[in-house]
């Protein structure tokens, strides 16, 4: 599978799903997962978007096929977007659309807020608060419970209200496996710095169209909540879905998807072409 050596530390892997027609020059989707997953998990989303563009799913820094870090690695979010540049710049690709989940969603901001010009549109599915507040007590539950049981009894812990209750049973033993194999020592560094970000200094400067969806019952943040720091986003609209489910990119994959494919057509039948593969 194609990895890209980002620096000493990192080898990338990633996925390219392409199945438009093959004269076509189609423009190209960076997606970004969540916390303690891979670029496997936009598995729903895939068929509804490969036909009309290119899709570069990478596992991030970490997680993954992707090198695993070291605890005393020093996590920023600005590392981690200056992580995806360059895995973009090395595929050639100067402009293309974003989309990130959760945490990927928290990261998705800083990157369209810091390279506006590479940006053609955003979308956000469950993506946490600009500000999250004071996280030390969270943090250092999240810590003792890392060490004690591995990232595994954390992920069981946490999966009703991740995926919510019409997720079938199996569907929630997948990703209760799936977020069992991330690195402990990823983990724990990835996870002190990252989910406290604060991001309400980006909102403003993010120029492109953007998409946030959420669930009417996320613990994430109320629908108030998400639309406060939503409406700071000057070009952007919010897509609240039923249901309780804060991972809605996970639990209503299909219909996120069939979503930010309609918005993303609209963006770009209104705008130059972004990222268009090379002939």
């Amino acid at each position: 599978m194609p990895s890209a050596q980002i620096d000493a530390s990192l080898a990338m892997h990633y996925v390219i799903d392409d199945y438009t027609d093959p004269w076509s020059h189609p423009e190209t989707i960076l997606m970004l997962h969540g916390n303690a997953e891979s670029g496997a998990v936009w598995f729903g989303w895939v068929p509804h978007l490969a036909r009309r563009f290119r899709i570069v799913r990478p596992d991030m820094r970490g997680f993954g096929r992707s090198t695993p870090m070291e605890r005393d690695y020093p996590w920023s979010l600005d590392g981690l977007v200056d992580d995806y540049v360059k895995l973009m710049d090395g595929l050639g690709v100067a402009r293309f659309h974003l989309i990130g989940a959760k945490l990927g969603g928290t990261v998705a901001r800083r990157f369209a807020a810091r390279h506006p010009d590479r940006i053609a549109s955003l979308v956000l599915a469950g993506t946490p608060v600009a500000d999250r507040g004071d996280m030390t007590a969270r943090v250092a539950a999240w810590m003792e419970t890392f060490e004690k049981d591995g990232v595994g009894s954390w992920a069981r812990s946490t999966m009703a209200s991740r995926l919510g209750p019409r997720f079938p049973a199996e569907g929630v033993q997948w990703w209760i496996d799936l977020m069992s194999r991330t690195p402990v020592s990823s983990q724990i560094g990835f996870m002190k710095v990252i989910p406290g970000s604060v991001l309400t200094g980006d909102l403003p400067k993010i120029r492109c169209p953007t998409l946030v969806i959420t669930t009417e019952g996320s613990a994430l943040g109320s629908v108030d909540q998400v639309r406060a720091w939503q409406t700071k986003i000057p070009r952007s609209e919010l897509y609240v879905v039923p249901g309780d489910s804060y991972h809605v990119a996970a639990s209503d994959s299909d219909l996120c998807a069939v979503q930010a494919r309609a918005f993303i057509e609209r963006v770009r039948a209104q705008a130059p072409a972004a990222g268009a593969a090379p002939a």
